[in-house]
């Protein structure tokens, strides 16, 4: 049985995008599950201890610039760390990759295609227009972003988020193996020696 992972993440994350790539080449090898979990942090963050971007200490939100930077050149990804339509909502997008993992579209590239469309090319991923045309671009039929709106949909991205705070997490990317949270980007190498143990 290939070992089964819950990917609990937001496509409007810098930190998801940055590990996007390294965590499917990771889970490919290692011939792992991956459920995606796009969840609602808004949800997450108040009962977790967590703040938005926006209300944390000016110290903090510095100094996730500086380590946005450094972790792009590190993995030499030319992201842009100030985008001008951040920050922006990530209902749409969320639900949309839940709407395509019931079409069985490539969640890997659909997922790593959203975050590139902010850090790297500067555009909103909450606008439908955006966003038809990136599935679109992947061979996935712009009827996605209509389903997206129905309250199946909607009620799968509340599950998957009490999911989420059931199993302890609290920021993005969270990769839950076996009941063990590995929390961040730069935890992707605990990640990958956990699934060469599995």
């Amino acid at each position: 049985m290939p070992t089964h992972i819950d990917y609990y993440f937001t496509p409007i994350s810098p930190w998801a995008f940055l590990g996007s790539e390294r965590f499917h080449a990771i889970t490919t090898k290692a011939g792992a599950e991956v459920a995606y979990r796009p969840v609602n942090f808004g949800t997450i963050f108040p009962t977790s201890g967590g703040l938005p971007l926006a209300k944390r200490a000016p110290q903090r939100q510095a100094y996730r610039l500086v380590e946005l930077r450094r972790w792009a050149d590190h993995l030499g990804i030319p992201l842009n760390p100030t985008p001008t339509t951040f920050p922006q909502s990530d209902e749409l997008a969320a639900l949309t990759l839940i709407a395509a993992k019931e079409a069985r579209a490539d969640l890997a590239a659909l997922s790593t295609a959203l975050g590139r469309a902010i850090w790297v090319e500067d555009r909103n991923i909450a606008d439908p227009d955006t966003v038809r045309e990136i599935l679109a671009r992947h061979g996935v039929g712009s009827e996605l972003v209509e389903r997206a709106g129905s309250d199946e949909i909607r009620a799968r991205r509340d599950a998957y988020t009490e999911q989420a705070l059931a199993a302890g997490v609290f920021g993005a990317p969270s990769y839950v193996v076996n009941g063990e949270i590995f929390w961040g980007q730069d935890r992707l190498d605990f990640l990958e020696r956990a699934l060469s143990r599995a």
